[in-house]
Order: C-alpha cells, then sequence, then structure tokens
C-alpha cells in the first residue's frame, strides 16, 4: 500500500528559479597615478526574464560603468573589481575564463552603445557589421545577406535589402540608432543593455525608439537593461527603477513606486527636474549636491 503525500505537498518548501542576471554587492574601482577612483559602490540589482529594469542618475553616477562590467568589457587595468558577483543564469561572470566570456558578448548580452554616429565603424557598411556580429555568434546562419535585411526589416528600416550597403554616415541619426538595434537583436540576446538609447535624437524619433524596444521585447520575449539620466521616458517602458548616485544605488523599486511616491531626496530632486507642460516656473529646477551629501 502507497503512502499518500499529498496531505504533506503543500508544506513542502517551493525552490524558485534563479534570476536571469544577479548582481550583488559590485564595487568597482578605477585605479589612477594620483589616486583610486571609486565608480560603483556595492551595487545590488537583479533582472528577471523578460523584464525591463531602468537605471537612472546623473551623468558620472556609475550607470554604464555598472553595465559595461556586466561582461567584463572594462579595461583591467584601470578598472578593478573590489567586490562582488555578476551572476548570469547563477554563473559568476567576474570568474569566467576568456573564452566563456567572449561566448556571452553579444550572444547572451547585448549593446546598444551611447552615439551610433561613433559607435559604428565609418569604414564598413552596414550589412558588413551585422554580418559580422551573426558569423562570430550564429555560425548556422548561411545565407548573411538575408539575416541582416531581416533585422533591419524587424527596426523599421525601410527597404533593407538595399540600405545595408549603405555606410553609417548615409543614415539619419535615428536610422543609425536603428542599425544599431538590429546589430545587437542580430544575435538573439537574452539581455539587450541600451546605453541612453536616445541621446542626441530629437523628441519624436525619441519617442519611435523606445517604441521599438518595448514592441521587441514584448515580440522576442528578451530583458532590457536601460540606462538613462533622463526619468521622463521610463515611464512607459521600465518595470523597475535603480536610482544611481556618487555610485551607489539609492533607491531601488518598482517603475509606479520610484516615480509616484520617491524616497530618496536624490530621486525627488531628479524628478522634479523633469520639465512639465504649463509650468510657469521661469528657471527650470536643478539639483544642490552640497544638501544632498
Amino acid at each position: 500500500m502507497g503512502f499518500d503525500t499529498a496531505p504533506f505537498a503543500s508544506k513542502l518548501p517551493t525552490m524558485n528559479p534563479p534570476p536571469l542576471l544577479e548582481v550583488r554587492n559590485l564595487s568597482i574601482q578605477f585605479l589612477t597615478e594620483d589616486a583610486t577612483v571609486d565608480a560603483v559602490k556595492n551595487a545590488s540589482f537583479t533582472l528577471e526574464t523578460g523584464e525591463t529594469l531602468a537605471v537612472v542618475g546623473e551623468s558620472g553616477s556609475g550607470k554604464s560603468v555598472t553595465a559595461l562590467a556586466l561582461t567584463r568589457l572594462l579595461p583591467e587595468p584601470p578598472a578593478f573589481y573590489k567586490t562582488g558577483e555578476i551572476l548570469l543564469d547563477g554563473q559568476d561572470v567576474l570568474k569566467m575564463a576568456p573564452g566563456p566570456l567572449r561566448e556571452i558578448r553579444g550572444k547572451r548580452i547585448a549593446y546598444i552603445f551611447q552615439e551610433p554616429s561613433t559607435s559604428l565603424n565609418p569604414v564598413f557598411t552596414i550589412r558588413y557589421q551585422i554580418a559580422e556580429a551573426i558569423r562570430l555568434h550564429r555560425p548556422e546562419v548561411t545565407d548573411l545577406d538575408a539575416e541582416v535585411a531581416k533585422w533591419l526589416d524587424a527596426v523599421g528600416i525601410v527597404n533593407p535589402e538595399k540600405r545595408m550597403w549603405d555606410y553609417p554616415h548615409q543614415l539619419s541619426g535615428g536610422m543609425q540608432q536603428r542599425a544599431m538595434i538590429a546589430m545587437a537583436l542580430s544575435c538573439q540576446p537574452d539581455i539587450l543593455v541600451a546605453d541612453e538609447p536616445t541621446t542626441a535624437l530629437d523628441v519624436t524619433i525619441q519617442a519611435q525608439i523606445l517604441d521599438l524596444l518595448r514592441e521587441l521585447k514584448k515580440e522576442l520575449k528578451m530583458s532590457i537593461l536601460l540606462i538613462t539620466h533622463n526619468f521622463g521616458i521610463i515611464g512607459g517602458i521600465a518595470d523597475r527603477v535603480a536610482v544611481m548616485f556618487r555610485g551607489e544605488i539609492v533607491e531601488y523599486g518598482t517603475a509606479e513606486q520610484v516615480l509616484h511616491a520617491p524616497k530618496h531626496p536624490y530621486t525627488k530632486a531628479l524628478i522634479d527636474c523633469i520639465p512639465k507642460l504649463g509650468q510657469n516656473h521661469r528657471r527650470l529646477t536643478t539639483i544642490n549636491h552640497e544638501e544632498l551629501g
């Protein structure tokens, strides 16, 4: 006679799968001839599958350094990982050998860098640059022209079979950004790191790029780490928000919590700096760093 375990099943502990990405107590220093600079201090956050996490803060707050650290793209030296772990599916990126590390760059975690006009190589066609990434991470693809055209079409570039033979200078700023997104997506990454993806673009193009990222995330079921200094763009795209100030994450929560009920003075100051329609103030609000300590 078998033993009925059903009454006890609800009492057994459930094992939740680990987050797709987990950063624990990450501290990064830059070693110079004159001093040691603490760029990131004890940063911790998680990124779940299909989630968008926005990391917000002023220039110099440590956002981009944190993003580059996810695949150890910071040159060592001068960068030095003082403490912490970067766990991708439970594996610590900081302990990976060069071979496995190259495998995750682009394939598991892909980047859209700031200023596509300087990130794209001016002497190679768009087709060459996207095909190079596909050839490296997806060797099973045989028809590179069709694959490049497919991803350019996915990001909204009209007549991709023709435009892929253009050089970067032949594309507008918005089209260059779309080409960068196509290059990142062509390797079918689990995580897309978008570092200030709307910088230097006019407001209309900014909205188009954010809409595109939102649609692609839903369609491809990928996660996005959005790096930005602009609180005004995260309301419709972010699930959670981490606010960085002087290398530290000073506030962390859902987008609704952080936007509508901020707790840290720095978060409140950043939100107050957002220009608002109908605002009658003659001067925009600025942040007094001395008051924040």
